[in-house]
């Protein structure tokens, strides 16, 4: 698990999402956006884009993620997965258990062929929160 953290840092600076040789990357939000399961277990419809600004920091050297909305958001990462990349998605996830104990996943996705356009997905088993993101 030592070498996947390590290979993601690099990984990390390689694409720009490292300032200085900190290992706490900080994005910002401009949007947000929340997919539901309905009451027969199927995937509803995404909601509006809603315009958000709030700051979100990966630290990898505390495991976790922060999301600062009104109400603080901290995700314990419990595991860092391999990266993912295809043809239009670079793909950065974590196995993470959020301030009330609920498992999720959390997943930097870069669109490739969206001009690199970042977007961050918590995924739990009932509903996905997503935010689009830049790099600060």
């Amino acid at each position: 698990m030592n070498k996947l953290k390590l290979f993601l840092v690099v990984l990390f600076v390689a694409f720009g999402m490292q300032q200085g040789h900190s290992q706490t990357y900080k994005f910002k939000t401009s949007g947000v956006s929340v997919l539901e399961k309905n009451s027969k277990a199927k995937w509803g419809k995404w909601s509006e884009l809603n315009l958000v600004n709030l700051l979100v920091t990966l630290d990898t050297n505390k495991n976790r993620f922060v999301v600062y909305s009104q109400i603080i958001q901290l995700f314990e990462i419990v595991d860092y997965v391999p990266v993912q990349e295809n043809d239009t998605d670079i793909v950065y996830s974590f196995v993470c258990r959020d301030n009330n104990g609920l498992d999720c996943t959390i997943s930097i996705i870069t669109r490739k062929k969206q001009e690199n356009r970042k977007q961050l997905y918590i995924t739990y088993d009932d509903h996905i929160i997503l935010y689009n993101i830049f790099n600060m």
